[in-house]
């Protein structure tokens, strides 16, 4: 018989006497059929439609193709799945599992009417602030009802059972502009343009996310920030006790005076000087001595005492000081906190308690590395902030499939990149019927069996949701 070739067909030699090629004729395929995981987790914790309800649409619905819940859903999704610019859209558009979680009607076998493209989603991330529309911005959005949604989320993942203790860590990082973005200055400490914008975590509990310029203290609107978010938590649960926690960026008089006067407890890192290592000499030597005696090393002596500043503090405060002595030399460390001597000792205070913030910078490694948090390069604070929400609602939907479908599992404690790239990127043939769409995955797909028991608890997570 004569050999039928295909122009489109690429050559890749041969294996077994049998000729390798490839081609881009494969149909309804797709390589994110995780998104179906991410579909049942948001019909589960009700996100999206959520979100959606924070902007309001002032187009003529009848001249429009993709509402806000669709497009909302779009770039939530794409940014979970590992696509952070707009751009990518125009391709990802025609995603046929994509266009089949977020509701987009089927054409035949030709898969789901295309998602919105690159200019249409840009005009919802370019919505501004406010309530009076304009020619060409019919999309606002309402910041303070974007803020309160992390807030009720985190509340709502506890069910009925409210926390004794709950812990809030505070923190300050750089997010690098390239460009020159409305609120671009040189931040001395990162050596380079950035936005400095604050986080607050509860454990893996995203409840804020504000981006600022880098020309402030790292401290500013910190005290509103926690403010906000404790009123949220207090009405909801009005006894739990809170301990607010953060590196000595956070140790201001304000801060602190708030605390005290709004029954939460705090353990702040305080930066050290002169006066507070001359207060603790004796423990440097006696760290030293230990570390002498046993080859070298690292030693540990800890201090507890009341301490006030010249002219910055308003009262004495419990300050409580590591004496470390390590590789040869002295690295003393300080920690003020408002919490009590016989509810806490001074060793698992700072090593048990204070040290744990640490993990927060785990987290926000997640926001703006796995989920693009940093891709805030477009021209006004606004547009960047409102990006900065995007990524910050696509880490809340992974962290709700951790949480959800993946307790006790390998991928318990996994990043979100990580859960990317073992469970949702999954290849997929999508065959469409009158009377289904059968999403056939990878049948060598490695996670099929942790992809199932995420599936099955997922869906019984959403079955039991209240409507």
């Amino acid at each position: 018989m004569p050999t039928h070739c295909n122009a489109d067909e690429m050559d890749f030699g041969r294996a077994r006497g049998r000729s390798v090629v490839a081609a881009f004729d494969g149909g309804l395929v797709t390589s994110d059929a995780g998104a179906l995981l991410l579909a049942s987790t948001d019909r589960a914790i009700r996100l999206v439609e959520r979100f959606a309800a924070c902007f309001r649409d002032g187009r003529d619905r009848d001249l429009i193709a993709h509402s806000i819940a669709t497009m909302v859903g779009q770039r939530v999704f794409g940014l979970a799945l590992g696509y952070e610019d707009l751009n990518d859209h125009d391709d990802l558009r025609r995603d046929p599992v994509l266009g089949v979680v977020l509701g987009k009607a089927v054409d035949g076998t030709k898969g789901p009417v295309p998602l919105a493209g690159k200019s249409t989603l840009n005009r919802l991330e370019r919505a501004p602030s406010g309530a009076s529309d304009t020619r060409y911005h019919k999309i606002r959005h309402d910041g303070a009802a974007i803020e309160s949604l992390f807030v009720e989320l985190f509340l709502e993942a506890h069910g009925n059972r409210a926390p004794r203790e709950i812990v809030l860590d505070v923190d300050a990082t750089d997010d690098p502009l390239h460009g020159h973005q409305e609120g671009r200055f040189f931040h001395g400490y990162y050596d380079g343009y950035c936005y400095l914008p604050l986080y607050v975590f509860c454990g893996r509990h995203l409840l804020a996310a504000r981006l600022r310029r880098s020309n402030i203290d790292a401290s500013a609107g910190a005290e509103e920030e926690v403010a906000r978010i404790v009123a949220q938590i207090r009405a909801r649960w009005p006894r739990v006790k809170i301990l607010l926690r953060a590196d000595s960026g956070f140790a201001r008089e304000t801060l602190m005076l708030w605390c005290e006067h709004n029954r939460v407890d705090y353990v702040f890192g305080l930066a050290r000087n002169a006066r507070l290592e001359a207060r603790i000499v004796d423990a440097l030597a006696e760290a030293r001595r230990r570390s002498e005696a046993e080859d070298g090393a690292p030693a540990r002596v800890f201090r507890d005492f009341l301490w006030t500043t010249r002219d910055s503090w308003s009262r004495r405060r419990r300050v409580i000081a590591k004496a470390e002595w390590t590789r040869g030399e002295a690295n003393p460390r300080f920690i003020v906190t408002s919490l009590k001597g016989d509810a806490a000792m001074a060793r698992p205070l700072y090593e048990g308690i204070y040290c744990a913030r640490g993990e927060m910078e785990n987290r926000i490694k997640e926001c703006q590395g796995d989920l693009f948090a940093d891709r805030t390069s477009t021209a006004t604070m606004r547009a960047n902030q409102l990006r900065l929400w995007f990524a910050s609602m696509a880490y809340v939907l992974i962290a709700a499939l951790r949480r959800i479908g993946l307790a006790h599992t390998e991928f318990a404690q996994a990043t979100c990149g990580t859960i990317r790239l073992k469970l949702l990127k999954i290849g997929a043939l999508v065959r469409i019927s009158a009377r289904r769409i059968k999403i056939a995955m990878a049948s060598a797909a490695p996670a099929a069996n942790a992809w199932r028991l995420a599936a099955s608890r997922i869906q019984a997570a959403a079955r039991a949701s209240p409507d």
